[in-house]
């Protein structure tokens, strides 16, 4: 069997979390990766289940053993990749690995993996959408609010180098519309 991959990235705040939960929940072939990161957890994050939480001197370990299928540092100190190990773990559980990542580590997969993956942009219908949803979540400094939306910005220029682009505006139809891509391309 053909190891697929399924790749995911989005600005802060665009919804892909919620839209990967669901297509996650629907779609039981696949097998969401955990990726690695140097960040603190969240309150109500779990180490294992939604990164494994690795000091920057681990991580810095592993990126000189090779051990990630992609990394980026995302903002100053704040590592995040895709372990190798994991992903080779859920192929051999029969299964195809969902990636939650941002938008160059997307890339850098895609790259690696060619026509074996799908890339799955998510938007907010503006960037005034964008702000609201991020002021919202309530976890954003004033200052880490404008970092994350000039990124978003930033980001959102790099859309057309995915294969599918993915507005959500109403959350159920983003789903719908995931699900149908995701679908074919596992079905392909």
């Amino acid at each position: 069997m053909e190891q697929k991959i399924i790749i995911v990235t989005a600005p802060s705040g665009s919804g892909k979390t919620t839209i990967v939960r669901q297509v996650l929940a629907q779609l039981p072939a696949l097998q969401f990766s955990v990726s690695a990161t140097t960040r603190n957890p969240r309150p109500g994050e779990v180490d294992g289940a939604d990164y494994y939480f690795l000091s920057p001197e681990l991580f810095r370990e592993k990126i000189a053993q090779d051990a990630f299928a992609e990394y980026e540092m995302v903002y100053q100190d704040k590592y995040y990749g895709t372990l190798h190990e994991k992903l080779e773990e859920t192929w051999q559980a029969g299964k195809t690995p969902l990636v939650d990542i941002d938008v160059k580590g997307a890339k850098t997969l895609k790259t690696f993996f060619g026509e074996r993956a799908l890339s799955l942009f998510i938007q907010a219908p503006s960037i005034e959408i964008l702000k609201e949803r991020l002021i919202n979540r309530g976890t954003e400094s004033p200052e880490m609010l404008k970092e994350r939306l000039d990124k978003a910005e930033l980001e959102t220029s790099f859309k057309s180098d995915f294969d599918q682009v993915i507005v959500n505006d109403q959350l159920e139809v983003a789903v719908t519309e995931t699900l149908a891509v995701v679908r074919q391309f596992l079905n392909d």
